[in-house]
């Protein structure tokens, strides 16, 4: 299931996430260490399609080419990842 969804308003990216956790200074999330980020690992639709990890902190400081910051899709409702590549043509 993909919990949440950003997009980027200026530059048509957009990140699914289905999982992710809080991550320490060095990435990792399995440590007493302070939590400084979060780790997200989902469906990314920007140049390409494609499933990998993004940060909390990177999608912070993403601007697209009207200086727009990223934003989270807060009328998006938890989604089955297959209904979510249909809509980039993926039907497998």
């Amino acid at each position: 299931m993909v919990i949440c969804k950003f997009f980027s308003p200026d530059s048509g990216w957009t990140w699914y996430a289905f999982e992710g956790s809080p991550v320490d200074a060095n990435g990792y999330y399995d440590t007493d260490k302070e939590k400084v980020d979060f780790i997200f690992f989902g469906l990314v639709a920007g140049f390409d399609i494609e499933l990998g990890y993004f940060s909390l902190a990177e999608l912070k400081r993403i601007r697209g080419k009207f200086g727009l910051p990223v934003e989270r899709d807060r009328s998006f409702q938890p989604t089955r990842l297959s209904e979510v590549k249909k809509l980039y043509g993926f039907f497998w």
